[in-house]
């Protein structure tokens, strides 16, 4: 595959999970195949992260209730608590909750003792990550698919399994995007060769996926003789 069409695939996969939330029947075919051939996550850690994350809403919700506006995004395990809790209690109380969770490995407790944010807030919060993502397809300095943006409150956090070169090239994008206050690096540094590894593993794994016979493949009749 040239240039162009992977960066083409990259930009909409990129919109696509931007704007899940909004169009989830329609993004989610091209998005997940095209991030889960590219990610340096393994497809199962994947898996295990939505689920933390799901779970992690779920109990938040049942045990918080409106007491607080969260976010929980897990990466390679490790999970980001971001948004805005009424009181130092609440706060340690979904952090707490989150370490509870079956597969967690840690916590990044980033909630701010503050007021629940405005819809506008958390609407220009969006636009600012989505602001990072495009200019990060454009800087081809490293694949925007490895980096994880997520904005609260004008504070940009990166996440992802990435080499220091990727790394410093993804915080300077972040840094130097309009809007953004400030930027937290919680970044996983990998040597470069451990970086390709894993890419070859990922893109070794897409194949085994692909080329597997369905379910579906096997011998079929259709009533006739």
């Amino acid at each position: 595959m040239n240039g162009k069409p992977l960066a083409a695939l990259l930009a909409a996969a990129l919109l696509a999970s931007t704007l899940q939330g909004c169009f989830p029947l329609i993004t989610t075919g091209v998005a997940t195949g095209l991030f889960a051939a590219v990610d340096r996550r393994t497809v199962g850690t994947q898996t295990e992260d939505e689920t933390i994350e799901w779970k992690a809403s779920i109990q938040a919700h049942e045990k918080l209730g409106d007491k607080a506006h969260i976010n929980f995004t897990s990466y390679n395990r490790k999970v980001l608590i971001s948004g805005e809790a009424i009181s130092p209690e609440i706060r340690y109380q979904a952090a707490t909750l989150v370490m509870g969770i079956p597969n967690v490995l840690g916590v990044y407790n980033e909630l701010a003792v503050s007021p629940p944010s405005t819809f506008p807030e958390r609407s220009n919060d969006a636009f600012i990550t989505s602001k990072i993502k495009s200019r990060s397809l454009d800087s081809k300095k490293f694949s925007p698919v490895h980096v994880k943006v997520v904005t609260e409150a004008k504070v940009a956090f990166l996440l992802g399994i990435v080499t220091s070169e990727e790394a410093e090239a993804a915080i300077n994008v972040a840094r130097t995007t309009a809007g953004v206050k400030k930027v937290v690096n919680l970044f996983e540094i990998v040597t470069p060769g451990k970086a390709k590894e894993l890419d070859k593993m990922t893109q070794d794994d897409d194949k085994s996926r692909n080329s597997a016979p369905s379910a579906s493949s096997g011998d079929q009749t259709d009533g006739t003789p």
